[in-house]
């Protein structure tokens, strides 16, 4: 009882308890880490191996099988992807050179075979994990319990998404910068910096490092760096104004989740509680997930957010008073949440691969509260004993159902079809779902049927008039006017978007003078191709080719039968 009385001072005042992590640490040599981490490769690869011959999907499209600026690592290309205005940015709609400058290593290494991209991502995915391990283990985590810790999140089924998604690489290369920048921090600083720009440059998210290397510093009693703080404080300045600017061109950015201020704020709850369960359970994980605001009071997801979000609250402070390293841990979670709680609203308000940087703070701050709490149990040597052992069980089975769970989710990323009907089952009146709804009717000749599914969809945020031009399930109806009247609705958005663009690039451009053509608007369509021409770019000699085959049809009498080569950009 003495020793667990003294245990509990230590962990209350860090002066009364020397700090653990690094000699735990240091116990693990670089040949042992080694070895781990060619163990955490090999079980990433079998968890993930479904997913490793799966096709180029959605964001992949235009990221990495369309985009002609990673194709060719020259010299004006690596430009074009670092300047923060340039048309590779404005394609993906986020300034992430670094994620970019990777996928064209590896374009350069395995071209359009799917299967090489996918076996970068799980080798990320696979060391970002080990890291995660090391980093828990350097605060005072026991070693069984932060590797362990490092397995979980390696088999975590929300992760799947943000692994098995070749574009997704920006989220396991970001996550690997963090850590180690984390990782370097108190004893190279230096590197840590440079790691911490690496990180940025190839995802905003990893904004998180910076409150995190702070409150690592306060709670360890170590001297707070603050000039190395403050020039990581200045490269996320101005880094956030070309990030912010870019993610406002977005269609992301027109996204509403609701327009009355308290149901956004119920909903932003709801969201977070949802991120809970998915955390502890993997109850809820599905690809392209649409849940509906919390309209209502008694919505039972904010009902239940309000107590999880207090208790959360109250051990903050618990553990911001305690100076307890902990803290660290909670605020890791909250700052990694707030980019994705809609304040600034997505198309597709929650996502599993949204969960991959809350995550490791969440199995941190479980770890050290649990820790806490277990040793504050009157329990004699050998009753610690039975529970450490039954917690160890507990977390065999964790890992093995997460395992199994995982490697089911990988399955349904060998096809874009079962990633729309995984969706389609999950949201039944979801984007996917209508869309999937919309081809059967089409297919089976009931017109009326499809375009209302076209519709709900186009209500849930679908514009993509470019897709269902061309898609073959619809060539019947092609010439009906109520689907004309869809495709016309969903055109007149996008030349309402560009209008409010500034210095539009060439592609947008060629995707405005799309949608005028959709609408029969053909001088105007004649007009903004002439200007995309003009703006210049990779498509020049493309649209030159078309602008010639407009003009000509204008003059026929037959503009209607144009159609212009848009590359593809949308799963659906």
């Amino acid at each position: 009882m003495a020793t667990n009385r003294r245990r509990i001072i230590a962990r209350r005042d860090p002066k009364a308890a020397p700090h653990r992590g690094d000699s735990a640490a240091t116990a693990i040599t670089p040949a042992m880490w080694g070895i781990l981490l060619s163990l955490f490769i090999g079980a990433a690869l079998v968890v993930y191996r479904p997913a490793l011959q799966g096709p180029f999907v959605s964001d992949d499209f235009h990221y990495v099988q369309y985009n002609s600026y990673i194709h060719e690592l020259s010299g004006e290309n690596l430009w074009v992807l670092l300047d923060p205005t340039g048309p590779a940015t404005i394609a993906i709609v986020n300034y992430s050179p670094v994620q970019l400058i990777v996928h064209a290593l590896a374009w350069q290494v395995f071209g359009a075979d799917t299967g090489g991209h996918h076996v970068v991502n799980v080798v990320l995915h696979a060391t970002a994990s080990l890291l995660l391990a090391a980093l828990l283990l350097s605060c005072g985590i026991p070693q069984l319990a932060a590797l362990a810790s490092g397995v979980l999140f390696l088999v975590h089924p929300a992760n799947v998404e943000a692994v098995a998604w070749i574009s997704q690489l920006k989220s396991s290369l970001c996550m690997v910068f963090s850590l180690a920048a984390l990782l370097a921090w108190r004893r190279h600083p230096g590197w840590a910096s440079a790691l911490f720009v690496l990180a940025l440059c190839t995802k905003a998210t990893a904004a998180f490092a910076l409150p995190v290397a702070l409150l690592l510093d306060w709670t360890r009693k170590d001297r707070v760096r603050w000039r190395w703080l403050v020039l990581w404080a200045a490269v996320f300045a101005l880094y956030s104004v070309a990030e912010f600017s870019t993610h406002q061109r977005s269609g992301a950015a027109v996204a509403t989740l609701h327009d009355t201020p308290l149901v956004l704020m119920r909903t932003m709850a709801a969201l977070s509680l949802r991120y809970g369960v998915m955390a502890t359970t993997s109850w809820g994980v599905s690809a392209f997930q649409e849940p509906d605001p919390a309209v209502s009071w008694l919505d039972p997801w904010w009902l239940c957010s309000v107590p999880v979000l207090g208790l959360l609250g109250w051990r903050l402070w618990i553990c911001a008073r305690r100076r307890s390293i902990e803290v660290v841990f909670w605020v890791w979670v909250l700052v990694s949440y707030a980019p994705v709680s809609q304040i600034f609203p997505f198309l597709y308000p929650l996502a599993d691969r949204y969960l991959y940087f809350i995550l490791p703070g969440l199995l941190g701050g479980g770890l050290l509260m649990g820790q806490e709490m277990l040793e504050r149990l009157p329990l004699q040597t050998g009753a610690r004993t039975r529970v450490t052992q039954g917690l160890i069980g507990v977390a065999i089975l964790l890992l093995v159902g997460g395992g199994v769970r995982s490697l089911e989710r990988a399955r349904i990323w060998r096809s874009g079809g079962l990633l729309v009907a995984d969706s389609a089952a999950n949201y039944p009146d979801g984007m996917a779902a209508n869309l999937m709804r919309a081809k059967q009717m089409a297919l089976g000749g009931d017109v009326e049927a499809a375009v209302a599914a076209l519709r709900r969809a186009q209500q849930r945020g679908y514009n993509r008039f470019q897709r269902l031009e061309t898609d073959a399930a619809y060539a019947a109806m092609r010439r009906d006017p109520r689907f004309r009247a869809v495709l016309s609705d969903m055109a007149a958005t996008w030349i309402e978007r560009g209008r409010h663009k500034q210095s539009p690039t060439q592609m947008e451009l060629t995707s405005i003078s799309h949608a005028h053509l959709i609408r029969g608007e053909y001088a105007e369509a004649l007009a903004v191709l002439e200007r995309a021409l003009n703006v210049g770019g990779r498509y020049t000699n493309q649209l030159r080719t078309e602008l010639a085959v407009l003009r000509t049809a204008i003059e026929a009498g037959h503009p209607e039968s144009v159609r212009l080569g848009v590359p593809a950009s949308d799963l659906f």
